[in-house]
C-alpha cells in the first residue's frame, strides 16, 4: 500500500473517532444535565430550604431584593458574558421566559465583579443577542456570596413561599429548566 492510501485511511479513521467522540459527548452531556438537578428537600432531609434574601441592581441602578418577589415562583440564574456554559443555556432561558414569564419571575443575575465582568460587557452581550428576560447586576457580589455561586452557571428554583425547591449546577438544557419550573409552579 502506498503512502497516499495510508494517509487517506488514517484520515478516515481519525474522522470516525472524532465523530464517535462527539456523539458520545452529546449523549453523556444530555444525561449529565439531568443529574445536575438536585431536589433541595431530598438533599437536606426536609421539605424545603428557606431562600436567603439578597440585593442586586437593575439596569437603571435600582436596588432589587429577592424578597420583593415573594408570592411568586422565582428562577435565579447566576451567569457572566465571558462564561461559555452560561452563554450556551441563555437561549433556553429566553424561550422559557417568553413562555412562562407572566407566572414565574426570572432573575438572570450577572456576576458583575467589575474586573472580568462589567455591566457594560453584560449589557452588550444581552443587547447583541436580543434577550428580553430581566437582567440584574450583582455589583456587590451579595447574591453570589449568599448562594455560594462561585462556579457558574448556577440555577436555583424558589417556590412562591420563598423556599428553595431545587438547584442545578452547570449549564442546563430546556428539559431540566422545565423540570425545575414545574417543581415550583402551584
Amino acid at each position: 500500500m502506498n503512502n497516499k492510501k495510508k494517509t487517506i485511511i488514517l484520515l478516515i479513521i481519525f474522522a470516525a473517532v472524532i465523530a464517535g467522540a462527539y456523539f458520545l459527548y452529546d449523549v453523556l452531556t444530555g444525561n449529565e444535565q439531568a443529574k445536575n438537578m438536585e431536589n433541595e428537600g431530598q438533599k437536606t432531609g426536609t421539605q424545603t430550604t428557606a431562600a436567603q434574601d439578597f440585593t442586586v441592581y437593575d439596569k437603571d441602578g435600582n436596588e432589587i431584593t429577592l424578597s420583593s418577589f415573594k408570592g411568586k415562583p422565582v428562577v435565579i440564574n447566576f451567569w457572566a458574558s465571558w462564561c461559555g456554559p452560561c452563554r450556551s443555556e441563555m437561549d433556553e432561558f429566553e424561550l422559557l421566559y417568553k413562555e412562562k414569564g407572566e407566572n414565574v419571575q426570572f432573575m438572570m443575575i450577572n456576576v458583575t465583579d467589575c474586573s472580568r465582568e462589567t455591566e457594560e460587557s453584560a449589557l452588550s452581550y444581552i443587547n447583541e443577542q436580543e434577550f428580553s428576560f430581566p437582567v440584574y447586576f450583582d455589583k456587590d457580589l451579595d447574591a453570589s456570596a449568599t448562594y455560594a455561586a462561585y462556579a457558574i452557571p448556577a440555577t436555583y428554583f424558589i417556590d412562591s413561599q420563598g423556599n428553595i425547591v431545587a438547584r442545578a449546577s452547570g449549564a442546563i438544557n430546556q428539559d431540566a429548566l422545565r423540570e425545575g419550573i414545574g417543581m415550583i409552579m402551584e
